[in-house]
């Protein structure tokens, strides 16, 4: 009886546009020349000359928080600022779908302080952390079937107590349907 009452949100983001893909030869200099006359776009498909593109971000309810003050994995394997982005493209009658998510690093974990970039620290052992980095990973596996893990920590700075703790832990679950890439940005930045 109370249904009636409740409106189901989420907290994320939704953007859908139209694109239109113009298949012309002339290069890119040529299009934005100023003595260059405008041109109307034209696809070689006249029956479909349109993509629909849609981004829609949907963040967990669970272990929201601000940054620095909600980090790491809970007892139930829900991570901090969890966000799942799905791409959706359509096209000739056919939907694709891509989707990446996004949170904390799935270890306990936390920064304390308020100044900028605090140091982290490990809040618990590497067994205790066991149970709750499976839990997270069961969980997206039940989900995604398979995921890319891509461990974006700084890998020689003050962020490594972090990464070598996950890194441990992709090895004990030692899972097939998980593939663990460290790619360091800072070092190509």
């Amino acid at each position: 009886e109370v249904d009636f009452w409740i409106m189901p949100i989420i907290q994320g983001f939704v953007q859908i546009e139209e694109l239109v893909v113009n298949y012309s030869e002339s290069s890119d200099d040529d299009k934005s020349s100023p003595e260059t006359p405008p041109q109307e776009s034209t696809c070689i498909d006249d029956l479909h000359p349109a993509f629909l593109v849609a981004l829609i971000s949907r963040r967990s309810r669970h272990r929201a928080g601000m940054r620095y003050k909600r980090r790491g994995v809970d007892k139930n394997g829900n991570v901090a600022n969890y966000v799942e982005t799905e791409q959706l493209i359509h096209v000739h009658n056919h939907t694709l779908s891509f989707i990446q998510t996004r949170g904390s690093v799935p270890v306990f974990w936390s920064q304390v302080g308020y100044r900028y970039n605090p140091r982290p620290r490990l809040d618990k052992s590497e067994n205790e952390t066991v149970s709750c980095f499976r839990a997270h990973f069961e969980e997206q596996l039940k989900n995604y079937k398979k995921q890319v893990i891509i461990n974006l920590v700084d890998q020689t700075g003050r962020e490594k107590i972090i990464g070598d703790a996950y890194l441990k832990q992709v090895l004990l679950y030692n899972n097939a349907n998980l593939t663990y890439v460290s790619f360091d940005f800072h070092e190509h930045w």
